[in-house]
């Protein structure tokens, strides 16, 4: 289990999916940099929200598509 975050630059907090790693992660993770390039959003794949405090406040979503939808708004 891991976590795949996106975090808008200069923003307070990010979006959070809880999903695996794997094949499926990397295609998703490049179908959204291509959709959203890496000029104001930033995507990391991280263990354990906990670890982790730069990025809080974490708004966890619990599908793709929430979370495609909410970067795409950043």
């Amino acid at each position: 289990m891991c976590y795949l975050i996106a975090k808008k630059f200069g923003d307070l907090g990010c979006v959070a999916l809880q999903t695996e790693h794997g094949p499926h992660l990397v295609d998703f993770e490049k179908r959204l940099i291509e959709s959203v390039g890496y000029d104001t959003i930033q995507l990391v794949v991280i263990s354990r929200p906990s670890a982790y405090g730069e990025y809080e406040p974490y708004r966890f979503v619990n599908t793709e598509y929430e979370f495609e939808t909410a970067v795409k708004n950043m």
